[in-house]
């Protein structure tokens, strides 16, 4: 059998070690803190999936292509659909305690859904309980577990990728050989200077993956969440809050969503994010507020325990009043193009989860589609590892010869990456709107800098955040219409409201 090499420790990442090792295949897992930090832990709002009598996998279909902008990929979208369910049981039986009521399972309604189909696991934990099942599993299997170790680049030889160069927590560079890497790295949500994303979404499996020449697609599709709280750290408040009754207000206390869209709080989040956006320009950088007090303090702390705390710890009491939200980057709809079995461009290498762009999501990720994705490709790479007579024989023909990155993207000249600068520069010209004057300043002060060499974590997510920042700017200059959660304000197609673009609070912050 293969060995394995999985990085990433979320959702797909251990979906992948466990199913593989139950396979027979030798596995190793690497992650970049320790296992159970990553996006998957702090998923709110659910996973969604055609589960109950009064829904259908063609329902499902029907609203992942919608939300797509039309870019969903129907194949991928029917994979997911179809085979959702079955993994959402392997979920229960690895030990997930979803919701439930009298009558069974408990599901919510959450946006751009046309039914309650989506599954919460403790109020709004279902990440924590996701990731805290997978990892007692997976220490269960005959799994090598490397926590504290981050991808520095691929291995290739001939073609293939055989292996990769990791850095451990003593700063040493090993490296380790495979005959399948499969990369579950995550997203890049720390690309932008506001994000709802743990420190660890760095963009670090994208970045290596184009650097060892496999194909990556739709970078320019980051999908904003409309409700990160306006406080420190911007975290996250579940879309689920607004699928249980809270509505959006401007300054003045009117309820705004209704004149965007008939589907008012629960359109696709890409029109809320920007009506969001828009609403707070137009107040001079205000926040809009959002008011979740008709809920009430008891069900808001039954319902949102996790979320009850964290907006009371930043001094807030939204049982008594409307709080306020801003946009935040929150998820990445590109990454490394895959085949339905998770396979890239590059024989050997694997993407899965956010990392990769399978089609599923178009230009819009519909809401708690992504915890779905991840279990359904991660199941069905596996499967494709324990079939493949390439993996076979390239298990029985190691080389001699140590593997090197096969394309780099350095450019030495000018001053080394700033990290901040860069975040910044990214939320101001490749954030909820662009148009080309602000892609090309973006452009020319990317390359202007120039990244160091990998020598410690923060060395190497530079490189990475530099390499994927010119490839995000590059793609959106490349697609000159909108589309989804792309949205070009100089595109002669789209109608933009006669507000001047005064900075935000947060932009100004950022500057």
């Amino acid at each position: 059998m293969a060995r394995v090499l999985v990085i990433g420790g979320g959702i797909a990442g251990l979906w992948a070690a466990v199913k593989a090792t139950d396979a027979g295949h030798t596995v190793e897992l690497v992650t970049k803190a320790e296992l159970a930090e990553g996006n998957t832990r702090y998923a709110q709002g659910g996973i969604a999936a055609a589960l109950f009598p009064d829904d259908s996998a063609e329902r499902h279909f029907a609203d992942t292509i919608e939300a797509g902008a039309g870019l969903a990929d129907p194949a991928a979208v029917r994979v997911l659909v179809d085979e959702g369910p079955d993994r959402v049981r392997d979920l229960i039986r690895f030990g997930v305690a979803f919701d439930r009521g009298e009558s069974g399972l408990e599901r919510g309604l959450e946006a751009a859904h046309s039914r309650a189909r989506v599954l919460h696991a403790g109020g709004d934990a279902t990440g924590a309980a996701i990731e805290h099942a997978l990892v007692a599993t997976v220490r269960r299997r005959a799994v090598a577990i490397d926590e504290q170790t981050m991808l520095v680049d691929l291995l290739v030889e001939g073609g293939h990728v055989v292996g990769a160069q990791l850095l451990g927590a003593s700063g040493a560079v090993v490296e380790r050989r495979a005959d399948a890497v499969v990369l579950a790295t995550g997203g890049s949500g720390c690309l932008f200077r506001h994000t709802t994303n743990p420190a660890v979404a760095t963009g670090d499996g994208v970045a290596a993956a184009w650097r060892a020449s496999a194909r990556v697609a739709d970078l320019e599709f980051t999908q904003f969440h409309p409700t990160a709280l306006a406080a420190p750290g911007t975290p996250l408040i579940s879309e689920a809050v607004r699928g249980e009754g809270a509505v959006l207000r401007d300054e003045s206390g009117r309820r705004f969503m209704l004149d965007v869209d008939a589907r008012g709080e629960l359109a696709p989040r890409d029109v809320v994010a920007r009506a969001v956006w828009r609403r707070s320009l137009e107040q001079g950088g205000a926040p809009v507020v959002l008011d979740a007090t008709a809920l009430g303090g008891a069900e808001l702390a039954r319902r949102f325990p996790g979320l009850d705390a964290v907006v009371r710890a930043a001094g807030l009491d939204w049982a008594r009043e409307p709080v306020p939200v801003t946009p935040a980057a929150h998820y990445a709809m590109g990454g490394i193009a895959t085949d339905l079995e998770g396979r890239t461009s590059v024989p050997g290498l694997f993407a899965i989860g956010e990392v990769a762009r399978t089609g599923v999501h178009g230009a819009n990720r519909l809401a708690s589609n992504s915890l779905l994705e991840a279990a359904v490709f991660a199941d069905r790479a596996v499967r494709a590892i324990t079939a493949s007579e390439a993996s076979r024989a390239a298990a029985a023909s190691e080389a001699a010869v140590a593997g090197t990155p096969a394309r780099s993207a350095q450019v030495v000249h000018g001053a080394p990456v700033d990290r901040d600068e860069l975040q910044a520069l990214m939320w101001s010209h490749v954030g909820l709107e662009r148009d080309e004057e602000g892609l090309a300043a973006a452009s020319a002060r990317l390359n202007a800098w120039h990244a160091l060499d990998p020598v410690d974590r923060r060395s190497a997510e530079d490189r990475n955040l530099l390499d994927l920042a010119r490839l995000t700017v590059a793609a959106a200059r490349a697609r000159r219409t909108s589309c989804g959660a792309h949205f070009r304000t100089d595109d002669p197609n789209v109608v933009v409201p006669a507000t001047l673009h005064e900075p935000t609070a947060l932009e100004r912050e950022a500057a």
